[in-house]
């Protein structure tokens, strides 16, 4: 049974995690409209969000979010919500803007003391079957077939895949991949630039899992993360 977000005053918080706002938090005391407009409470200046994109706000002892329109879409736990329609969050929860700016919801009393793996866990997809890759998006931490990829992946790599698990199974234009990983300074990118980084994450990948091919290239649409089930259990047999 999930447990109230907020009780004995205590108010949950909204953290933003990676691009330009990382590590920023907002009380959720009131609504809080998300956009690239400067006069939301909460800007993300970035030209994938929209001006008034989304909104978060707490309703009795729940938190909501609601996509208002955006061109780009709002997305919790890699689902992308229809305009209009609200959704309630619980702990744990992330939420992204445009695949350009991800936020995670996080209890009362928990923002600064929460350990790193539970948090982690918090932000990992609820499934059934564990998946052939899994990430921790808080800890940078990879793990391909049960194994920690070691050294840890680049920044960039480490963005570039965190972007596409999130949306894993859904094809991530090339131009979004770019402007999230490298921000303002994505006018200047070429797409060979793309290409070199998602070549040596695919390189770095079959390391651990030479098999399968994780980054999967749809040729005029964009790029999407293979991740089927993992049953360590029949490998081993």
């Amino acid at each position: 049974m999930t447990q109230a977000l907020h009780t004995s005053g205590l108010l949950p918080v909204l953290l933003a995690l990676g691009g330009t706002l990382d590590q920023q938090r907002w009380t959720i005391d009131r609504a809080l409209v998300l956009g690239r407009d400067p006069k939301c409470d909460i800007v993300v200046p970035t030209r994938q969000v929209s001006r008034r994109h989304a909104r978060v706000y707490p309703e009795g002892r729940d938190v909501w979010v609601e996509d208002l329109g955006s061109k780009n879409g709002t997305f919790v736990n890699g689902e992308r919500l229809e305009p209009g329609k609200p959704r309630k969050l619980k702990e744990g929860d992330t939420l992204v803007l445009a695949l350009a700016q991800r936020f995670v919801l996080v209890g009362p009393g928990e923002t600064l003391t929460l350990p790193v793996d539970q948090a982690a866990a918090q932000v990992s997809e609820d499934e059934e079957w564990p998946r052939r890759l899994r990430m921790d998006l808080l800890a940078h931490r990879v793990w391909v077939l049960g194994k920690e990829i070691e050294p840890p992946l680049s920044r960039q790599q480490f963005r570039l895949l965190s972007v596409l698990y999130e949306h894993q199974g859904q094809v991530v234009p090339r131009a979004t991949l770019v402007e999230v990983i490298w921000g303002k300074e994505s006018l200047w990118v070429t797409q060979p630039a793309l290409d070199a980084l998602l070549h040596r994450l695919r390189e770095r990948l079959a390391e651990y899992d030479p098999d399968h091919t994780y980054i999967v290239t749809v040729r005029g649409q964009g790029v999407r993360l293979d991740n089927p089930p993992w049953f360590p259990d029949e490998e081993a047999a």
